[in-house]
């Protein structure tokens, strides 16, 4: 079953009571990332691999990469993201934060971190602040996808749950179709979430689409309790972003459900984006 919810729909109040948080014998220099990755399958010890895949193409403006940006760093560090942390049986969770555009395209900004309370969180979005914000060409959800998939195999901290967190503002133009992609990731096991970014009226020279919300649901999204949070509103846009995260690494789906595409017809076309790529420049 897949989920669906506006912004400020759902944010989760309140914690229950965590357990202590064990940590880990640092093994020998020299072997402890192999160390980690052959202990990883003994036991879970965070509770959700969380990817966060974040669009840096050319139909975001500066002004929304700056806030895609202080709206990640500041959900990491706001009170309901940490309340949410210490819901789970671990208490921490692992992230990945990359940037990505065209099919060949990604940027790791943060390598994996482990959040497991303010002082690691704060360390997350201090990183994620200082790094200069850029722009690319073209917008390849299914590149993103792709790259997403094996950083899960090179993360040294096995959690309960794998998810790929993917914002954007427009649908797959650039590379191998989205919904084979996403079938990809949903054969490993992962969970993909959308952060689907409308503040802007559907333009031409920056190739929106209507109902890009649609879109994210009937081929981006996938696995067991998927969802979409949408932004219509830039006002909203870093209560969206903390909206998402704290539904995410409390393991919350929101309350709308949304029909499992399996049993209908897509109400966009999946294939749309490289279409209105094709139809204006012919290649």
């Amino acid at each position: 079953m897949r989920w669906c919810v506006s912004i400020g729909a759902v944010l989760v109040a309140g914690a229950m009571a965590g357990g202590d948080v064990v940590g880990i014998a640092a093994p020998t220099p020299g072997n402890q990332l192999s160390h980690q990755l052959a202990n990883k399958e003994v036991d879970p010890s965070v509770d959700v691999e969380l990817v966060l895949a974040v669009d840096v193409s050319y139909s975001m403006d500066m002004d929304e990469l700056a806030l895609q940006r202080e709206g990640y760093a500041q959900a990491i560090v706001s009170r309901e993201f940490l309340q949410a942390l210490k819901t789970g049986p671990n208490g921490k969770i692992a992230v990945t934060y990359f940037e990505w555009a065209a099919s060949g395209d990604q940027k790791i900004i943060i390598p994996w971190r482990v959040i497991d309370g303010p002082e690691t969180a704060d360390a997350v979005a201090n990183e994620i602040m200082k790094t200069p914000i850029r722009r690319a060409s073209r917008t390849s959800i299914s590149g993103a996808i792709h790259f997403a998939m094996p950083l899960f195999d090179e993360n040294p901290h096995r959690g309960l749950r794998r998810v790929i967190d993917i914002s954007g503002d427009g649908p797959n133009n650039n590379g191998s179709p989205v919904t084979a992609a996403r079938d990809a990731a949903l054969e490993k096991g992962i969970v993909i979430n959308g952060l689907p970014i409308m503040v802007k009226e559907p333009s031409y020279s920056t190739m929106d689409i209507d109902h890009l919300d649609f879109y994210y649901e009937d081929c981006v999204i996938g696995g067991p309790g998927s969802f979409v949070v949408t932004i219509k509103d830039r006002d909203k846009f870093k209560e969206a972003i903390r909206t998402k995260l704290v539904l995410e690494v409390a393991g919350r789906t929101p309350e709308r459900p949304i029909v499992p595409v399996a049993s209908k017809e897509p109400r966009v076309n999946c294939m749309i984006g490289e279409k209105i790529w094709q139809d204006r420049w012919g290649r």
